[in-house]
């Protein structure tokens, strides 16, 4: 008689002790980098790892420069994310930067139609595996006018991820108002610390110089994860309490 009991418990123990899994889809400011230890530039995500116990959670990062909603779609690359997941999962999903690129057909979607079901897919197909979702605006560019202004260059694309999270509750980080705030607390000069801005011959990995106010450098990276971090404790919503727990103390 005892042995169900035995056999439900060890069930119920692998279940406790099995790791939960960080998917993180979106571009190139959360990707992996090529040449980690020669290529100054990092995705947010990249980093991500140092901020977890990773014997609590996986992080895997399926980011990919130059991705959209549609592109990340019609490559299959949520295919393989959502034949992966499993329940107790999360997916950090982050998109926008690419979706504006209103020459390019394979990437460029509506943001009130095409961008918006594409973030209601993810959103959808992730509850059915049982995973939770986290929406998340995208990061800001360094883009200061003459009067040292910060313009933001998303248009509606934040906007949709907002009313996305509102009308589906899902736990929503407003990355772009953070990284604005980051911007200009740095000004227009030390903010270039936190991208790719190098001189002639200033360093190995580009050696004609750089100019990329959108990319991060690893200061920049590492501050934009801070930020998603700090916004992941303070999300209410008991599903991601099992994330928060996995956060280094």
């Amino acid at each position: 008689m005892k042995l169900p009991f035995i056999f439900s418990a060890i069930i119920s123990f692998s279940c406790f002790a099995q790791k939960n899994t960080i998917y993180t889809i979106g571009d190139s400011t959360m990707a992996d980098k090529i040449k980690p230890n020669e290529n100054p530039e990092k995705g947010w995500c990249q980093v991500l790892p140092s901020f977890f116990d990773l014997n609590k959670v996986t992080i895997d990062n399926r980011a990919v420069n130059g991705r959209s909603t549609k592109s990340f779609i019609d490559e299959k690359r949520w295919e393989s994310v959502y034949n992966s997941l499993k329940p107790g999962d999360y997916v950090f999903i982050q998109f926008g930067h690419n979706d504006e690129k209103v020459a390019d057909s394979t990437r460029y979607t509506n943001p009130h139609t095409t961008y918006r079901h594409n973030l209601i897919r993810f959103v959808t197909e992730t509850r059915e595996k049982g995973g939770i979702p986290i929406l998340f605006s995208s990061i800001a560019r360094r883009n200061f006018n003459e009067q040292g202004v910060l313009i933001g260059t998303h248009g509606d694309y934040p906007l949709e991820t907002r009313l996305v999270a509102q009308e589906y509750q899902v736990p929503f980080i407003d990355l772009e108002y953070y990284t604005e705030v980051l911007e200009q607390s740095q000004g227009v000069e030390k903010s270039k610390d936190l991208h790719l801005h190098f001189k002639l011959g200033e360093h190995p990995y580009y050696p004609e110089g750089k100019e990329d106010n959108t990319h991060l450098s690893v200061k920049g990276a590492t501050a934009v994860a801070e930020l998603a971090i700090e916004c992941i404790k303070k999300i209410k919503d008991p599903a991601v309490n099992q994330l928060k727990r996995a956060l280094k103390k």
